[in-house]
């Protein structure tokens, strides 16, 4: 946490919960909240201590930065964490998301650019060519208002603000974000326009690809509101990880 933060989550709802049953739990995470506990007392409000209040065995198998919301999956027990957590490592975990940036992009391209954790100005994450690992993010323009691009992406791997460095890279941050972006973007927004739209998986028991859509807590054009149909979108280098 930066030195003058106040966390000051959303209370309600409670749990947006999309779907749930004996293994897992799929919420959409609203912006302003830990996806799991911090070390502090006071950042104890989470996702995960959330679904822990009815489901103690729960655990994170992957994570959302605080101020990203969207699509998260939780599993209920120690199989189907275990499980889960094979699925994202092994990178067979579909994940797409929108945000909002800065400047107007006018084509489609990928941003290959390692990162490491800057130890000395934690918690930013740095360029890194000769100790970073390796991160790829493919990005689709969709329309924009002049000022700024509404975009989809596709991260490929799943780094600490990957989305976030790569865009402030090649000249476009996002808006809200108090990381990466400039004051007069920073402060464009109440809160950081990046949601994890979509994201799929197998169930960890029965082996059912499942596949999971929510609107960000932006306006946007509700011809590019995230639907099932996106994951048809997803580059093959993605569907065929390196």
């Amino acid at each position: 946490m930066i030195a003058d933060f106040v966390y000051d989550p959303p209370l309600f709802p409670f749990l947006d919960v999309l779907y749930e049953d004996d293994d897992i739990m799929v919420v959409n995470k609203p912006s302003g909240l830990l996806s799991v506990p911090g070390r502090l007392k006071e950042h104890h409000d989470s996702i995960l201590s959330r679904i822990k209040s009815s489901y103690p065995d729960a655990f994170a198998v992957h994570r959302l930065d605080m101020g990203t919301s969207g699509v998260l999956v939780v599993g209920l027990n120690k199989n189907a964490v275990s499980n889960l957590g094979k699925q994202f490592m092994g990178r067979e975990v579909k994940k797409i998301y929108i945000a909002i940036v800065d400047g107007i992009i006018e084509k489609s391209g990928s941003v290959s650019l390692p990162l490491i954790l800057d130890i000395n100005n934690r918690p930013y994450q740095k360029v890194d060519f000769e100790v970073g690992k390796p991160a790829l993010t493919f990005y689709e323009p969709l329309c924009h208002d002049g000022k700024t691009t509404l975009v989809r992406l596709f991260p490929l791997t799943g780094r600490s603000h990957q989305l976030r460095v790569h865009l402030k890279e090649i000249g476009h941050p996002i808006l809200g974000d108090h990381l990466y972006a400039p004051p007069e973007i920073r402060d464009a927004s109440p809160h950081l326009y990046l949601h994890a739209g979509c994201l799929s998986f197998c169930h960890p028991v029965s082996g059912n690809r499942m596949e999971f859509c929510a609107p960000p807590p932006f306006d946007i054009p509700s011809e590019f509101m995230p639907d099932n149909s996106w994951f048809e979108l997803i580059p093959k280098e993605i569907d065929d990880p390196i």
